[in-house]
């Protein structure tokens, strides 16, 4: 009795089970069905574009992958859409699109693409598609013979090309123009020697109509500024900050010391004249023209008396008054030249402005700084064969064999190192007899030898797939900080891609790792990817 409960038991699990599963693929399908790969159109004339796109139908709190680097092997991308979005109630549809072509004619067959939905993956079916030559029917279509040359008219003024050339030159003629200026400006203000500048001085103020104008004050003040001056740069570098009671006791002290010999007479005149300026300019007293011009007669005999009673330099005073110009002149030359280095980094700058105004800024660094990326990017590429079985790769510049360890049978090509901002590795494996090497243990294989490399703090991201000729393939990609010497690591962190072929009779590896710049590292990565093409070995039985 406690058997056949038992056993009644046992049945019910099993139906249970069986349903789970039926329940499970179901699921399955239906989500299946909810990933959709499909063209516009099966047929296309040489280098006409097709569209891929993918439709996905999910919950919106499912996360939907589109991997990266779709391999539409044989046909190229020529353009990735942006993805479209559309939402209906709780389920929201994407669309993704690619545009693809062919420029070789025949039939062909866009194989099976990946759809990630919450870690899951999902596959398209494959689609083919035929690619059709362009017929042209020489018996219908009219001949022409061939048409005679055709004089061409110059061509317009190319604006932008002008301004390049035009505008740093106005610069440079304004810089010129502004150090000619001043040096004629510094020249204008050379100071004269003392006495000069007085009696040139005397010369400016007769020429003036201060006197005809009723401008007392105006005229005794600049007339006291003057014998001032005069005084202060030869007898007393006080004056000018002296008021003129101040100024005369300081003669009659240097008169008494026998620093100078003055005339007591001079020094009351001056100071009758100043005391008659001092009533003009601060009592507001009005003073006659005659006397007025009699006191500039008295200040020019003051200035002359005085030029003839100051003594003669001697050799010490002349060496240090040399020393000190020369001084002054080389601190003038050093103002010029701090002028003349502003203004040509000012003129740098400008046109770096206007050629990062034009041009973008960026193309301005790899102006001034170059840019490896972008050279690589732009120069002429090579497609070559690596190894056996081949590998067909299209690269900036042709890899060169390296030396490899412990393996007589496998051929390692490289370019570059894993330090710089792109390094390519390519390594094929041909097995001397019959094996069907595991994807995961090779996979597995060349991670640890990026390890051994250098490599550090890796992280893996991975996926499988499957070229249109039937050979399977894992990638993996992601970013590691490459240690480069025993305490050294890379400040950024070096980008990767590793793809794994494997064949019954050999393995088929393409590395790539470079510093994303975020312009061309992976537009050069994607280029490369994209022209792989692979040798398939047949098995030894066929």
């Amino acid at each position: 009795m406690t058997w056949g409960k038992s056993r009644k038991v046992y049945c019910i699990s099993s139906l249970a089970k069986i349903l789970a599963g039926f329940l499970f693929l179901f699921i399955g399908n239906l989500n299946a069905q909810n990933v959709k790969g499909s063209v516009d159109r099966n047929e296309i004339k040489i280098g006409e574009e097709i569209i891929y796109s993918f439709e996905v139908e999910a919950d919106t709190s499912e996360f939907v992958l589109f991997p990266d680097n779709q391999v539409f092997l044989p046909l190229e991308i020529i353009e990735s859409y942006k993805a479209d979005t559309t939402f209906s109630d709780a389920k929201y549809k994407l669309i993704k699109k690619y545009g693809l072509t062919q420029f070789d004619t025949g039939h062909y067959t866009i194989p099976s693409q990946r759809i990630v939905i919450n870690n899951r993956s999902f596959f398209t079916d494959s689609i083919p598609v035929e690619v059709k030559d362009v017929v042209v029917d020489t018996l219908k279509q009219k001949m022409f013979d061939i048409k005679p040359p055709v004089e061409v008219g110059s061509p317009g003024l190319d604006v932008k090309k002008i301004l390049w050339w035009v505008i740093p030159i106005l610069f440079v003629l304004a810089l010129l123009a502004l150090i000619r200026n001043r040096r004629k400006k510094a020249a204008a203000e050379k100071p004269l020697p003392p006495y000069e500048e007085a009696i040139v001085a005397l010369k400016n103020l007769d020429n003036s109509e201060l006197l005809k104008q009723n401008k007392s004050k105006e005229y005794y003040s600049s007339l006291t500024e003057i014998v001032k001056r005069y005084l202060d740069r030869e007898v007393d570098d006080t004056a000018l900050e002296s008021t003129s009671d101040e100024l005369i006791q300081r003669l009659m002290m240097h008169k008494q010391a026998g620093n100078f010999d003055f005339d007591v007479e001079t020094i009351r005149r001056l100071d009758q004249i100043f005391k008659r300026a001092d009533l003009v300019k601060f009592a507001r007293m009005s003073q006659d023209s005659n006397q007025a011009q009699v006191d500039r007669k008295s200040i020019e005999d003051i200035i002359n008396e005085t030029n003839e009673i100051i003594p003669e330099p001697v050799e010490e005073d002349l060496a240090e008054n040399q020393e000190y110009l020369e001084k002054l002149r080389k601190k003038k030359q050093r103002k010029l030249w701090t002028y003349r280095i502003a203004g040509v980094v000012g003129i740098i700058l400008a046109a770096g402005l206007i050629y990062g105004g034009i041009k973008g800024f960026d193309n301005l660094k790899d102006l001034v700084f170059g840019n490896e990326l972008k050279q690589l990017s732009e120069q002429r590429w090579i497609k070559s064969e690596y190894g056996t079985p081949a590998i067909s790769i299209e690269t900036p510049e042709v890899l060169t064999r390296a030396e490899t360890e412990g393996s007589e049978s496998r051929n390692l090509f490289t370019y570059g190192e894993m330090k710089d901002k792109l390094f390519i590795s390519i390594s094929t494996v041909k097995f001397p007899k019959e094996q069907h090497p595991e994807l995961a243990t090779a996979l597995e294989n060349a991670l640890m030898e990026l390890e051994l490399n250098g490599a550090k703090n890796m992280i893996v991201k991975r996926d499988e797939f499957e070229t249109d000729k039937g050979i399977t393939g894992v990638r993996a990609h992601g970013e590691f900080n490459l240690l480069v010497s025993e305490n050294r690591v890379l400040k950024n962190a070096s980008q990767y891609e590793l793809v794994v072929f494997a064949q019954e009779n050999g393995l088929q590896q393409v590395l790539v790792v470079y510093q994303d710049d975020g312009r061309f590292a992976e537009e050069i990565k994607n280029r490369i990817f994209q022209s792989v093409e692979l040798e398939v070995i047949k098995s030894y039985g066929q």
